[in-house]
């Protein structure tokens, strides 16, 4: 995707996830997405679920306007789906998982623990989608460390927001597969203990925000979760989650990415009509999943919007 030049004055205000509120648009519209879409690809080491899971996948997006990618895998059956994985998007609020792994990743090299500060940041970042505590963290780690992360993380698709416009990190289904694997598993990357923080945080999104990859979700599984959304005036609404399912059996990430939306609540239809085909295709015997009800994004966040005129620190 081609990096716009944006004006000094609205500076800040991109690099917010949009937690409630709307942009003004500041750029052109675009000419839509073809409509020619790839197919979903899967594979698995289970007899008959890969090609379930393509057919469900494709039957979920079927007359939809989003412009879907997405990465599954679940470690339990072997087995990976994807769809336009490679293709990038803005980030919105999904890279504060990003942020947050860089802190502790840097953090590991002189075993230091987080300070109380840093652990209030974290908490507000992921757990409230808090903009303030992001560009904060963003700006204490900096651009340098952020790429030391993600070649560490072997990241490659993912390139940084410029000028402290953290929102506009392009990123990748794959890359945020890949960002959940080290979270979801021992690795040299991040330590058992960062993992379990990660994890932790990721567990504890407040209720408003819980929509999205969790949807249709067996009870018996424990999620770990982080959305963004994001309006501009090319492609509409960017509306993201990632997730990991674990516990009692369960052992899988899914990250699905969406732009091309003309309403939020459209993005996260679409990605909560791919979720629960892909929670009842992994969990065929589940007796009970969890629910998720979209909400208007003027409920979700408690902040005061960004605007040009007040513009996100």
């Amino acid at each position: 995707m081609t990096h716009h030049r944006i004006p000094r004055r609205a500076r800040g205000v991109l690099s917010a996830a949009l937690t409630g509120a709307v942009l003004v648009p500041l750029f052109a519209a675009a000419a839509p997405a073809s409509a020619a879409a790839p197919a979903v690809v899967c594979t698995s080491d289970k007899a008959g679920l890969a090609a379930k899971l393509s057919k469900d996948v494709t039957a979920a997006l079927k007359g939809r306007k989003s412009t879907t990618a997405l990465s599954l895998h679940d470690r339990t059956t072997g087995t990976r789906c994807t769809l336009r994985a490679t293709q990038r998007y803005d980030s919105a609020s999904v890279v504060k998982v990003t942020v947050l792994g860089t802190l502790l990743w840097d953090a590991q090299k002189t075993k230091r623990a987080l300070t109380a500060r840093e652990k209030r940041l974290v908490t507000a970042m992921i757990t409230k989608s808090d903009n303030d505590s992001t560009t904060a963290l963003w700006k204490q780690l900096g651009l340098t460390k952020v790429k030391g992360f993600l070649k560490a993380a072997k990241m490659t698709r993912t390139v940084p927001g410029a000028d402290g416009y953290w929102g506009l990190t392009q990123i990748t289904a794959d890359d945020e597969k890949r960002l959940l694997d080290l979270v979801t598993a021992k690795n040299a990357v991040l330590t058992d203990a960062s993992r379990a923080y990660m994890l932790d945080r990721m567990n504890k999104v407040v209720a408003a925000q819980r929509w999205g990859v969790p949807a249709g979700a067996p009870a018996s599984a424990k999620v770990h979760l982080k959305n963004g959304w994001l309006q501009r005036s090319t492609h509409g609404w960017r509306v993201h989650s990632i997730g990991a399912f674990t516990g009692k059996g369960h052992d899988y990430t899914l990250s699905v990415l969406t732009h091309d939306n003309k309403t939020m609540n459209d993005g996260v239809n679409t990605i909560q009509a791919v979720a629960k085909a892909i929670h009842k295709d992994l969990n065929p015997t589940a007796a009970k999943t969890t629910a998720t009800v979209p909400v208007a994004p003027s409920a979700t966040y408690e902040s005061m919007p960004a605007t040009p005129e007040r513009p996100a620190r």
